[in-house]
């Protein structure tokens, strides 16, 4: 009996670095995908504030539009039979059933990704996003929305990138009890701590990885603890059951550390990390995000660079530990592709 190859048509909101990612993904592996997965996935919308908005109902070549940006900068004179519209236009008109929210993070509302994604999840359609803050802020409402019109949401890519946290512990390690999680979920603020061990003072290892893409030019987000924040309360809303906000997470950053603070840990064979932790305090699920000196037998002693890494505790299994990318273009592009290869066929 032949398979059915099932469409998804995408609308990207956003076309930085992860919205190239996933279209540099989909020029190389669109064919494995159909031949694995039987998943035709294609790009019919793109809206993107600076670089323009375009749309074909046909789908466009990925690597069209990467050789596009990369020659003109933007998407604005790439031919498309429709142009010019915005999100909300975007998400109506362009026949895509898979929206694609990639805008930038706001911490304080979620908008504008929270309302493209009501408006998206509010059609029936499917909704994946790398976006934090509606899923730290509003995923109950999200997920309430897709329970009701029938679309799926998927934000694999909030937490650690491509690297399948969530997937795990709601999954793989849902039988198995989860009982605490630590991670180590921010790769700016674990690079930076491991230059202050080869060395460097604070204001220098942030300046190098400020130099390196690591850190942006207001590093808040990331040093002051916010960024793993949103994470914690994504892994305990999802993962542990949990109505968590981020006001009910203890955050402290890394810029109080000094050198002799991380040279006196080294001394005793132990390393600070910034660690976003959920654990049971007197019946109760508390989060935390604060840096905290590890003992060399801890399972995240060894993370080192930007790489990111969580630990589930749970009653079956004991310690599973997973480590990898936190970041980057392809990696947090694939996150997309794993999200909508769980959509419903």
């Amino acid at each position: 009996m032949a398979r059915l190859t099932v469409e998804y048509n995408l609308a990207l909101i956003g076309f930085g670095n992860v919205g190239q990612g996933l279209a540099e993904i989909l020029s190389k592996k669109a064919p494995l995908l159909r031949e694995k997965f039987d998943a035709d996935i294609r790009i019919v919308a793109i809206c993107d504030l600076t670089k323009g908005s375009i749309a074909d109902a046909d789908g466009f070549d990925p690597q069209a539009l990467l050789d596009h940006i990369n020659e003109k900068g933007d998407l604005k004179e790439f031919p498309a039979p429709d142009k010019g519209w915005d999100a909300r236009e975007t998400i109506e008109n362009s026949g895509a059933n898979v929206l694609v929210e990639l805008s930038f993070t706001d911490l304080k509302t979620g908008e504008p990704a929270l309302s493209h994604m009501i408006q998206a999840l509010a059609s029936g359609m499917n909704v994946s996003t790398t976006n934090k803050g509606p899923a730290a802020l509003h995923f109950p409402k999200l997920l309430e929305l897709s329970k009701t019109y029938g679309g799926e949401i998927g934000v694999e890519g909030t937490v650690m990138s491509g690297t399948p946290t969530l997937a795990l512990g709601m999954n793989m390690l849902a039988a198995a009890g989860v009982t605490r999680i630590q991670g180590i979920l921010n790769g700016t603020t674990n690079y930076i701590l491991g230059e202050m061990e080869n060395g460097a003072d604070y204001a220098d290892a942030l300046k190098d990885a400020q130099a390196k893409g690591y850190a942006e030019a207001d590093p808040a987000g990331d040093v002051d603890g916010h960024d793993a924040a949103a994470k914690v309360v994504i892994l305990a809303n999802l993962v542990m059951g949990q109505s968590m906000t981020m006001e009910d997470v203890s955050c402290i950053g890394i810029s109080g550390l000094t050198r002799a603070q991380i040279q006196s840990a080294q001394s005793e064979n132990q390393r600070w990390k910034l660690i976003g932790t959920l654990e049971n305090v007197n019946g109760q699920i508390q989060g935390s995000v604060r840096p905290v000196k590890l003992d060399a037998t801890h399972p995240l002693y060894g993370v080192s660079g930007a790489a990111n890494a969580i630990t589930y505790s749970t009653d079956l299994l004991g310690d599973i530990t997973l480590i990898g990318p936190g970041a980057g273009r392809i990696e947090t592009g694939y996150a997309i592709i794993g999200d909508i290869l769980t959509f419903p066929h």
